[in-house]
């Protein structure tokens, strides 16, 4: 399993995999050396690049996380959440065809081993709160705001 890391405006991004595709990708609260990046993760880390610079909002990447059948129909959901768009866990739920399994998908999402790709970030509470984001809530708003389109500038 390859490692590699990035430094990003809101932590260091840990990336892990291999020839068959990324199989986890975290954010840290620690600082790590960043080293030399194993071939494997060049063009996921260039990706991850352009996303934080404004340039990227979908991601073309081979992914390979382990989960079970549930979380991986979870997460499959997850990628069709548009860029600078939210739902609520409830809706998630209702799109998976069960709106009494919130927290089965709830749980599933908070296991999404791939952050920012899998965009769990989106996923916010029925009355719009900030919950459940295991990056801590100040990632996932900084994360939302730096995917809202940007606000109307005044022509005076």
């Amino acid at each position: 399993m390859d490692i590699a890391y990035l430094q990003t405006p809101i932590g260091i991004a840990e990336f892990k995999g291999d020839e068959n595709g990324l199989s986890k990708i975290s954010v840290l609260d620690t600082n790590i050396p960043i080293g030399i990046i194993p071939e494997t993760l060049i063009e996921p880390i260039h990706q991850f690049k352009e996303y934080f610079e404004g340039k990227r909002q979908d991601f073309d990447l081979k992914l390979n996380p382990s989960g079970t059948e549930f979380q991986q129909k979870v997460w499959e959901a997850l990628v069709k959440i548009p860029y600078g768009k939210t739902v609520s866990y409830l809706e998630l739920s209702k799109r998976l065809g069960d709106p009494k399994a919130i927290r089965a998908v709830a749980a599933a999402n908070g296991k999404n081993p791939l952050w920012i790709v899998v965009p769990c970030h989106r996923v916010i509470g029925s009355n719009g709160d900030l919950i459940g984001y295991a990056g801590g809530l100040h990632r996932k708003k900084w994360l939302l705001e730096h995917e809202s389109p940007a606000p109307q500038q005044s022509l005076f």
